[in-house]
C-alpha cells in the first residue's frame, strides 16, 4: 500500500538520519532524500525550464520526469503515532 502522505527532505539536515527520524515519528510518515546538491537550485531551473514550455501546454509533471527520484532514507518508528 502506498501511504497517503510522504516526506521529501532537501538540504544540510537531509543528511542527518536522526534529524529524518525525528520528522518520520512526528508526522508518521516515511521520508525520502534526493542525492542532488543544491535542490533548490534545481527546482528553480525546473520551472523556469517549464515558464520556457508552458506556452506549448507542457505540465510541469512532465518537465520534471527527468528529475532524481528521490529514495527511502527512514520510516516511522513502530507505535510511534501514539507518543
Amino acid at each position: 500500500a502506498v501511504p497517503r502522505t510522504r516526506i521529501l527532505a532537501t538540504g544540510g539536515a537531509s543528511h542527518n538520519k536522526t534529524i529524518l527520524q525525528v520528522l518520520s515519528d512526528v508526522f508518521n510518515a516515511p521520508v525520502y532524500t534526493i542525492d542532488t546538491a543544491n535542490s533548490a537550485c534545481l527546482g528553480s531551473a525546473y520551472r523556469a525550464m517549464h515558464g520556457l514550455v508552458a506556452e506549448r501546454n507542457v505540465s510541469l509533471a512532465d518537465v520534471v520526469k527527468s528529475a532524481p527520484k528521490p529514495r527511502l532514507a527512514v520510516t516511522p518508528t513502530a507505535g510511534a503515532e501514539e507518543v
